[in-house]
């Protein structure tokens, strides 16, 4: 938020200079007040200018903008949970495993959309399944997310996570619950036929 306020003022000021020079070009350069207008063509001077401060400013912006965003994208060094969702087309698989001793299976299960005709009062179309994936609220987690087939994106708009399922790579985000409830997501890369079946 500190870095958008900070870049809208500089915005704001860019703004203001910009309108005035065009004002007065608008009102310097009129026919009534210039009725012959001269022959400049080009100036090799403000050219230049014009190309390296714009340069200039964007490199501004972007360095506490990359600093930003890779601040953003670590993950909590010590989650209380990680759990690894695996897109398949066209449903998720879920581990669990940080809880099994080494001669263990991880606790595994698939999560499939319920079926329009086999849903219950007061549940959502779309957005049902008949595995729920089931948190502790108020801990952080650690999603570690992957593929098995084509590009998936698991997605809960409502904690304000997403992140690419890509086969091949292990992706990772933190989430912190803060209330007991029930979250619905979707896959939200075009990943088939049935993409809108998979929540």
């Amino acid at each position: 938020i500190d870095l958008h306020h900070d870049i809208f003022f500089f915005l704001i000021l860019i703004l203001v200079f910009v309108l005035w020079i065009l004002v007065r070009a608008l009102w310097h350069f009129h026919y009534q007040t210039n009725p012959i207008p001269q022959r400049i063509v080009h100036g090799t001077t403000i050219e230049t200018l014009w190309t390296i401060f714009p340069s200039i400013i964007l490199i501004c912006i972007a360095i506490p903008s990359f600093a930003l965003l890779y601040s953003m994208d670590e993950v909590v060094v010590d989650p209380a949970m990680t759990i690894k969702a695996i897109g398949h087309q066209w449903y998720w698989t879920y581990e669990y495993s940080d809880y099994n001793s080494s001669d263990e299976q991880s606790l595994t299960f698939d999560s499939y959309m319920i079926p329009e005709d086999d849903l219950e009062l007061g549940q959502l179309r779309l957005l049902e399944v008949d595995n729920r994936v089931v948190v502790p609220a108020k801990t952080h987690l650690r999603m570690i997310v992957t593929s098995a087939d084509v590009l998936h994106s698991w997605a809960v708009p409502s904690l304000g996570v997403k992140c690419d399922a890509v086969p091949g790579r292990l992706n990772q985000i933190s989430i912190l619950v803060q209330r007991e409830g029930v979250y619905y997501g979707q896959c939200s890369e075009i990943c088939g036929t049935n993409h809108a079946f998979m929540p």
